[in-house]
């Protein structure tokens, strides 16, 4: 209970730290690829570092806008969505097939606006990320100064090439999963930015930012990537759109999650479904969205 508690009251600090060493991951291949190169650690740390500041720079650049006037339009989207809930049933109440459905009694079970909630809380967290900018980026650079000299220092301290080894074939395993995931979720984003820019969605990049982040989450993180936009398809495009986005998420996370990536990653890893969802009720109450991811 006590580190539960400590893992909470510490997230603001440690979601950046683990943000920033999830950034490391994917940049030690590059660090190392220069190395082989005979490309000293320090300079290597440094070319791998600025284009590092470049991508976080040019994405603040190109989503930070998007997040600020997503966020004015929130409330906007929540009223949307509970006109949208209470027209959709009084439909069913004019049908009248034998079912009688209290709008009142339904929002006291479900509050509509808590859908519209999810966007803005996923947004929010994506922003969160980006407003740490500085502290972000200086972990980064001292995790990747601290890994290119890592094989030495474990040589140093361990003094068992067997113990080297398996920890870096450990590491190694892990880059390889990341770099490969990182690639899947690049092609997922672009073509959920894709779908939502030639739909008519509003923040179509936003969109395809969350749905690259939420990749990273097994079985689910597609799922829920694809709530927000197809919200907002059917409460500001009418349901016809709103119908050719759900759909769309749904060919793109097929052919994505069930058809490339097990060709691409196997099915070594194993995951459970059950853990992995039980994995994202855990974190995500710790740390949220970020948590999740």
């Amino acid at each position: 209970v006590v580190v539960v508690a400590g893992l909470r009251a510490a997230g603001p600090i440690l979601v950046p730290v683990i943000f920033s060493a999830f950034l490391a991951v994917l940049a030690i291949p590059p660090i190392k690829w220069l190395q082989v190169r005979k490309v000293p650690d320090w300079l290597a740390v440094s070319v791998v570092l600025i284009g590092v500041i470049g991508v976080f720079t040019l994405a603040t650049l190109l989503i930070g806008n998007s997040i600020s006037t997503f966020g004015e339009k929130l409330p906007e989207y929540e009223a949307r969505t509970v006109a949208m809930t209470s027209s959709w049933i009084g439909w069913l109440e004019a049908k009248g097939w034998g079912v009688e459905v209290s709008t009142d009694t339904l929002f006291n079970y479900v509050d509509a606006s808590k859908i519209a909630d999810l966007a803005g809380t996923l947004v929010a967290s994506v922003g969160s990320v980006l407003s740490d900018f500085v502290f972000v980026l200086m972990t980064t650079a001292f995790i990747m100064a601290e890994a290119a000299g890592l094989p030495r220092k474990l040589q140093a301290a361990l003094g068992h090439d067997a113990e080297v080894d398996r920890f870096g074939s450990i590491i190694g395993d892990i880059q390889e999963y990341l770099s490969i995931k990182t690639k899947i979720s690049l092609v997922t984003g672009l073509l959920a930015w894709l779908l939502c820019a030639a739909v008519g969605v509003d923040y179509p990049l936003l969109w395809g930012v969350i749905a690259f982040l939420l990749n990273f989450i097994p079985n689910l993180g597609s799922i829920i990537a694809a709530i927000p936009p197809t919200l907002l398809g059917f409460l500001l495009l009418g349901w016809e759109r709103g119908l050719v986005v759900a759909i769309g998420y749904v060919a793109i996370n097929t052919v994505m999650g069930n058809i490339i990536e097990p060709k691409v990653l196997g099915k070594r890893l194993g995951l459970s479904s059950l853990v992995v969802f039980l994995s994202l009720v855990f974190w995500g109450w710790i740390w949220g969205p970020l948590g999740m991811f």
